[in-house]
This record gives C-alpha cells, sequence and structure tokens, in this order.
C-alpha cells in the first residue's frame, strides 16, 4: 500500500494529512508549527521517516481567477526543499475553497476555534490530499 502525505501550507501552521493510495482515502494529522513559514525540519523529518510516503502533496493557494497569491512562491518553496532534503517526490494542487470546506467541516463538527489543536489547517490537508488522490490514483 502506497502513502501519500500532503499539507496545507501556512505561515503559522502546516496542515498534515496522511493518504493511502489504494482506499484514495486520507486522514489528518496534527498541524506542524511553523515560523514565518518554515517548520522544524527535524520533526517534519520523523513524520517522513515514520510513513516512508511515495509522494508529498503541497496544496498550491491560487486567487480565485487562477492567478498566483504571493504564498504560491512560499508553497512552492517549501515543495522544493521537501524534496531537496529528503528525496521525495512533490506534486502541487490547487487548494482554493479548501480552507472555507475546511471552516465549515470544523463548524459542523462543533469546533468553535476556543481550544487547543485547530483542526482547520489538518482539515484542509485532508481535503487537499483526497481530491489529489481521485484525481491520480484512478
Amino acid at each position: 500500500m502506497g502513502y501519500i502525505i500532503g499539507f496545507d501550507y501556512g505561515l503559522k501552521n502546516i496542515g498534515v494529512s496522511i493518504g493511502q493510495t489504494i482506499t484514495r482515502t486520507a486522514s489528518e494529522h496534527p498541524s506542524l508549527k511553523a515560523r514565518d513559514g518554515i517548520p522544524d525540519w527535524q520533526v517534519l523529518e520523523n513524520l517522513i521517516k515514520q510513513w516512508q510516503p511515495d509522494c508529498a502533496v503541497v496544496g498550491l493557494p491560487l486567487n480565485m481567477d487562477g492567478t498566483e497569491s504571493e504564498l504560491c512562491v512560499r508553497a512552492r518553496k517549501f515543495a522544493n526543499r521537501l524534496h531537496g532534503r529528503f528525496g521525495i517526490t512533490t506534486q502541487l494542487m490547487d487548494e482554493r475553497l479548501s480552507t472555507q470546506e475546511a471552516k465549515q467541516e470544523a463548524a459542523e463538527r462543533g469546533h468553535k476555534g476556543d481550544y487547543g489543536q485547530n483542526p482547520i489547517d489538518a482539515i484542509a490537508a485532508r481535503l487537499i490530499l483526497e481530491s489529489w488522490l481521485n484525481q491520480h490514483t484512478k
């Protein structure tokens, strides 16, 4: 069974999900803290070693009209660093509306944004990865 790791890149948090190519499903994992978009690379290395994914999918935060946002450059850089540091193949995936959908899902789960781990980044990472899996593993 092949695993794919998904990321919802952000400057303060990076959402994480793990997906399976056979079932084309993904599950949420705790988000990584980031400082100005830079994660703790040791924590990320441990995650990569644990799951040994075949590929990493990084959400690309395009504007609604399809043009690139300012954050796109940073998300691409993150994907390139994943490849450079860990030798993992990286793919970019359009993530438009994933955060809004994640917020709606979190609200439906009863999350009010006032406690502990904010699930929105992890939910968004899962949604991004599931979209990628549905497009690329048929």
